[in-house]
């Protein structure tokens, strides 16, 4: 028999959302800020200051977010077999602070590498427990507004950590490890306001440490819309690969160094004033139909990309990339919440970012290579095909977004 999750009392959900929703949120905000310092610059600094290629610069990004996904389906698992998920979205976060440490000191690549490697351990661990526990706390009716909001305030961060990193770039006449110790600040101050913050219910008695283990045969309880929307969303992973080459067509158009977080300010701010609108619109319209024309955003983003040869075109691009971030992602995680049971939400959670998180290491390198063969339109043409293919997908099973009563 499977053990039940009881972190959170379900008898005591709220009608509406839940402080811990907020908490989280401001979370995601201060280390989004911190690694959106430091990522908007990465790519940048990796070539120009410490030589490395393009295909190294797609391998990096590719193993850190593989990294991230193995690690996630075992904090799922774990966060479902303790019936906790707090102590282990706290780890994730701390040791994404401190691993963050690294990057001002790196002198070569193969250290920004292991550097970007501990840091997404940190993120593995923390995100399938911490989307289980956001799903765990907030009623169905309530479910896609509440990722928006989580994603709106991560990505308020991820729009003042580039604008931050570009004044301190200027005033400093372009040192890249100045911004990297100053990203240290919001990263360390998450940690504070989660543990400080965030409240979750202890299981009755402390939790029952006999409790069985999760088997694999326990997976067939995940319903079949669970594994064609983990394809799906595989999928279009390969069409929207690393920001890294947001940062790199930027600069290859021609903009300065300290000006190049720019373009993922610009970004992010349209994910973040798109998320929690789209969110709402989860939970009362026609999922269908907002994933359809999420995806064919996405299309225009990477053909806007491919061909763009100016600042603007480019501006124009990452805005559309934006765009469609805000309008699938609270979607896609609102799909995973509802189709998967109490006792295996936090696993249903890690295998959905790992599926994700191969299919972004497989995108990563193989648009690092492409680039480096073909130039950036073959990378962004060929995410544009992959976004195509998941279209197909969802037009033959719309039954994978149907809002589960």
């Amino acid at each position: 028999m499977l053990p039940v999750y009881r972190g959170v009392r379900r008898d005591a959900a709220p009608s509406g959302l839940s402080p811990n929703v907020v908490v989280l949120g401001i979370v995601s905000l201060l280390m989004g800020m911190s690694s959106a310092m430091i990522y908007g610059l990465l790519p940048v600094f990796l070539v120009t200051v410490l030589g490395a290629s393009m295909a190294s610069i797609g391998a990096i990004e590719g193993i850190a977010e593989a990294t991230t996904s193995f690690i996630k389906i075992m904090s799922g698992y774990a966060s479902d077999r303790l019936g906790r998920r707090k102590p282990l979205v706290v780890i994730g976060y701390a040791l994404s602070a401190v691993n963050k440490l690294a990057f001002p000191m790196a002198e070569a690549a193969t250290t920004v590498l292991i550097a970007r490697m501990a840091d997404r351990f940190g993120k593995g661990i923390r995100d399938a427990p911490r989307d289980a526990l956001l799903t765990d706390i907030m009623p169905s009716h309530v479910r896609g507004a509440g990722f928006g909001l989580r994603l709106a305030l991560y990505t308020i961060g991820a729009v003042v950590g580039p604008l931050t990193a570009i004044a301190l770039m200027k005033i400093s006449g372009d040192n890249f490890r100045l911004v990297f110790w100053v990203a240290l600040v919001p990263g360390f101050a998450s940690i504070l306001v989660l543990m400080i913050g965030l409240k979750e219910s202890p299981a009755p008695d402390g939790g029952d440490p006999a409790r069985p283990a999760i088997r694999w045969q326990d997976f067939v309880l995940l319903p079949a819309e669970f594994w064609w929307a983990m394809l799906l969303t595989a999928i279009l992973a390969l069409a929207r690969f690393s920001p890294a080459f947001l940062v790199l067509k930027t600069h290859e158009v021609g903009v300065d160094a300290a000006l190049v977080p720019a373009i993922l300010a610009v970004m992010y701010l349209i994910y973040s004033a798109s998320a929690y609108p789209f969110g709402l619109l989860v939970d009362r319209t026609d999922r269908y139909i907002q994933l359809t024309a999420g995806i064919a955003i996405l299309i225009g983003a990477d053909l806007m990309l491919a061909f763009s040869n100016t600042i603007w075109m480019t501006v124009l691009g990452a805005a559309l990339w934006g765009l469609q971030m805000g309008v699938t992602q609270g979607l896609l995680a609102t799909v995973i919440g509802d189709c998967a049971p109490p006792q295996l939400r936090g696993s249903a959670f890690g295998l959905f970012d790992l599926a994700v998180g191969a299919a972004t290491f497989a995108a990563s390198t193989g648009a690092g290579l492409l680039w480096m063969v073909a130039g950036p339109a073959a990378a962004f043409s060929a995410g544009a095909s992959f976004a195509g293919l998941s279209l197909a997908i969802l037009t033959f099973r719309p039954a994978i977004v149907a809002r589960r009563r």
